[in-house]
């Protein structure tokens, strides 16, 4: 039974080449042309199978320019007539005799491993031809060997090394995102770092300083005395003349409540698709608000919408005394006497607002030997100043100094806290898919007594 599939391998081969069938119709027609052997199982169709694509016409490409494939072409066709002529005979001793002659199954079998030699050979020559020739993959030769192999570069070597040379170079595939040959940077993914990065924010101190309030109206009013005329003085209890009479003015001060507000414009898909910018947008509009709170606290005018701040309302410096053992002025004796002017005034001071540059100043400031004068690099400790803290704020001017009795003397009311609202109901944001994020928040200053604050520039009180 084993020569009988033996044979219809012969066949398929056959077939194969004859007719140029495929391997699946070649075991069908060699099924077909021997009903008296059994049906082929499937190692024995594999078989068949695998000898009919060995050498069917379309298993190999010919390059009919190349004389050593045309020669190999020719010998393979030769070898190929060989197995079909073994193959008829096999398949005519198989009906006559229901078996192989010995002597044909050798034939048959040196006729196929001819075939398959020729076979390989040729496919290898076609490999070789594909890849340039060599047995060896080809590999790009790096940019040194191709510059010390360079005419250019052994021209240049024989002349001396002297002056200079130039090679030119093919385009290869660089990280370019142009249209250009060899721009392949459109293929380069970056890494996207999560979240957002946010800017640095400035710390606020000024609030913190004054004595907190709240109001449900839209002004601030309050009673403050501008004038008082003291005549107390002794008196006769048996004259029966008249007690000396004394006089005190009393004012009285608005300050309107300020609104401060500011929005921003986002789509409504850009906040759906991206949860986590709503709550920055918030965050930016509160941090935005309060911004511009601390530098009203100091620096409002007082006119138009501005809160009247507690720098524009300060007491300017003026010396109270002048040192006996002062020596050199520097600006830590301008604020001791800073202090003064406000304790003289009834209102001890209880902090310091300075720029941070000239706080920095202050702390460098060293003996005549080079000592650090009463800072110390190596210990950190909160900024204080003649027993005062010292706050450092960026709203302040460089230069410009404020002390003062920040709670006795000032105060802060809130009348709405700082809220972040979203509306699509603004102006065509409905029909552009827009919201408005808006920030706001409404205070109110009051400086009960400007007499509680010193300000002044340092190099005017230094130079005086």
């Amino acid at each position: 039974m084993k020569i009988a599939y033996l044979a219809m391998a012969f066949v398929a081969v056959a077939s194969a080449v004859l007719f140029g069938s495929d391997v699946a119709q070649a075991a069908v027609m060699l099924a077909g042309a021997s009903p008296h052997l059994p049906p082929l199982d499937g190692d024995h169709l594999t078989m068949a199978m695998t000898a009919a694509a060995a050498v069917s016409p379309s298993g190999f490409r010919r390059k009919e320019e190349d004389p050593d494939v045309k020669g190999l072409a020719v010998q393979l066709k030769d070898a190929t007539d060989k197995v079909k002529e073994f193959a008829e005979k096999a398949q005519k001793e198989v009906k006559e005799l229901g078996k192989l002659t010995e002597e044909t199954k050798q034939a048959a079998d040196l006729a196929m491993i001819k075939h398959n030699e020729i076979s390989a050979r040729l496919t290898e020559l076609e490999q070789k031809m594909a890849g340039g020739g060599d047995d060896k993959p080809q590999r790009e030769k790096s940019f040194s060997a191709k510059l010390t192999e360079s005419d250019e570069f052994k021209s240049w070597v024989g002349s001396g090394g002297k002056g200079r040379f130039s090679m030119g170079v093919k385009a290869i595939i660089s990280s370019l995102t142009t249209d250009a040959d060899g721009s392949a940077g459109d293929l380069i993914v970056p890494m996207r770092v999560p979240g957002i990065i946010a800017p640095p924010q400035r710390r606020m101190t000024i609030r913190d300083l004054m004595t907190p309030g709240r109001t449900n109206s839209n002004a601030i009013e309050f009673v403050k005395e501008t004038g008082f005329t003291n005549n107390a003085a002794t008196h006769t209890e048996t004259a029966g003349t008249t007690k000396p009479q004394s006089e005190i003015k009393f004012d009285v001060v608005v300050q309107a409540v300020s609104t401060i507000a500011h929005f921003v414009l986002a789509t409504r898909q850009i906040l759906s698709d991206v949860p986590q910018l709503q709550s920055y947008l918030e965050g930016r509009l509160r941090y935005g608000l309060m911004y511009v709170e601390e530098n009203q606290l100091l620096n409002g005018g007082g006119t138009g919408t501005d809160l009247n701040g507690i720098y524009t309302q300060a007491t300017a410096y003026t010396p109270p005394i002048v040192p006996s053992a002062a020596g050199n002025m520097t600006k830590i004796d301008v604020i001791r006497l800073a202090m003064l002017q406000a304790f003289l005034a009834e209102y001890p001071a209880s902090g310091i607002a300075l720029h941070p540059s000239d706080w920095a100043d202050i702390e460098l400031t060293k003996t005549e030997e080079g000592a650090y004068l009463f800072a110390n690099p190596q210990n950190g400790t909160d900024p204080r100043l003649w027993r005062l803290p010292v706050v450092e704020t960026q709203a302040m001017t460089v230069d410009k100094f404020l002390v003062g009795a920040f709670q006795l003397g000032s105060q802060i009311f809130d009348r709405e806290d700082a809220n972040v609202e979203i509306s699509t109901e603004d102006s065509d944001n409905f029909r552009k898919n827009l919201v408005t994020i808006r920030g706001e928040e409404r205070i109110a200053s009051a400086v009960y007594r400007p007499e509680a604050f010193v300000k002044g520039d340092f190099s005017d009180a230094l130079a005086a």
